[in-house]
This record gives C-alpha cells, sequence and structure tokens, in this order.
C-alpha cells in the first residue's frame, strides 16, 4: 500500500470510532483553515528557501547551509509524536530513505515539539534522519505554514485525546504547522512542494522521489 492508502484507511477507521460532535469540530478547523487561505501565501515551488538552524533531538543545531552542501534536501513538517498520521508519514518516509539517499538527497523532519519529545518521536520510530525543533513555530510562520487552532479543537485535543500542546511545545500558543513536504535543491531553490490544509494527507514518497 502507498502512503496515501495508508493513511486514507487510517481515516476511515478512526471516523468509526468518534461521534459525529467530535469529528465536525476537525472538520470544522479544517474548513476555517482553508478559508483563510494560508496555503495561497506559503511558499512554493520556484520560490527561495529560507535558511535555517535548527536544535535536533540531542540539542544539536543543525543547519541547511550544511544540509544542501551535501546534496538535494527534504523538508517534511509534521505537527507532532502525538500525530498517528504524523508517525505514519514518519515511518513510510524512513521506509524510502535509502532511496532518498541514492539520489543524493539528505532528509529533515521539523515540527515545533521540543527536542526531548522529538528524542521520543525518534525512537518510537525508529527514525534514522534528523528531527528537528522549530520553536514558536518561527521557520514555519516565514513559510506562511503556521495556523492557530480554534478554542475548541484545543479544548478537545486536551479533554478527550489528552494531547497537550503547551507541554509538548514549551509555549501557550496554540499553533501548529501545516504539514508541508518540501524538495531543495542545492542553491535554495524550491523544486518541489505539497502542502494541504488537510491533516490526514500528506507527500507520498514515490512524489518526492519524482521530484528528485
Amino acid at each position: 500500500m502507498s502512503l496515501t492508502e495508508i493513511l486514507k484507511a487510517h481515516a476511515d477507521q478512526s471516523a468509526l470510532k468518534y461521534p459525529e460532535a467530535v469529528k465536525l469540530i476537525m472538520r470544522d478547523a479544517i474548513d476555517q483553515l482553508s478559508a483563510s487561505e494560508l496555503t495561497h501565501k506559503a511558499l512554493k515551488t520556484g520560490d527561495t528557501f529560507p535558511e535555517f538552524t535548527l536544535s535536533n533531538a540531542k540539542g544539536i543545531e543543525v543547519s541547511s547551509s550544511s544540509l544542501l552542501e551535501q546534496g538535494p534536501l527534504i523538508v517534511a513538517f509534521y505537527r507532532g509524536g502525538w500525530c498517528p498520521y504524523c508517525n505514519i508519514e514518519l515511518r513510510a518516509l524512513q521506509d524510502a530513505l535509502p532511496e532518498f539517499k541514492s539520489r543524493g538527497a539528505q532528509l529533515v523532519a521539523i515540527s515545533p515539539e521540543s527536542p526531548d519529545n522529538s528524542l521520543s518521536t525518534t525512537e518510537k520510530n525508529n527514525l534514522d534522519f534528523e528531527v528537528l525543533t522549530d520553536t514558536n513555530n518561527a521557520l514555519a510562520k516565514s513559510l506562511n505554514l503556521a495556523y492557530q487552532l480554534p478554542e475548541d479543537l484545543v479544548a478537545l485535543y486536551a479533554n478527550r485525546f489528552k494531547i497537550d500542546l503547551n507541554k509538548s511545545q514549551q509555549n501557550d500558543n496554540n499553533e501548529l504547522p501545516i504539514s508541508a513536504t518540501y524538495v531543495i535543491d542545492t542553491s535554495g531553490k524550491i523544486r518541489y512542494h505539497f502542502i494541504e490544509e488537510d491533516y490526514k494527507l500528506r507527500a507520498d514518497p514515490k512524489a518526492i522521489l519524482n521530484a528528485l
């Protein structure tokens, strides 16, 4: 099964578990994000990706310039280790890592979670690529990818799913990045982008390989 098929199967199974009121809050949040037209402003293919230096899961700083010296760079933004769709995506990227490397590409995943939480995500999914912390979504904001969650969704996450964004991100912003993926060439130019408001949709590794 492709990543797209796996994600759809998980979404279909999840939909059976939750009452309509829960699903309505989640759907409304996606609709509000779509209506904001934030993705229209996000950086896309042909734009220059901003340089960054972020901490990895061990607290060591990693720069985009050093990564791009080694070849093209794949950047995948994810919401956090608490998100099942993110974990499915990260495992699929791990499975495709040998093929990415065979094309000379580096891969990093970026979320607003603290390095401690990123380390847990790395270990849980047996990841062999860098998982970086975008503190307060600073990089995501520069790409026009960060958005604030509606209050009813924040309450749903906290009360029903026991997701504490304040603790995982070490702030009280209640902001997340859109789950976007980029392929960047060695000059810093974006050669591929995947940006969708619906968090259940992710870039398929096959599309990333085609871009490489």
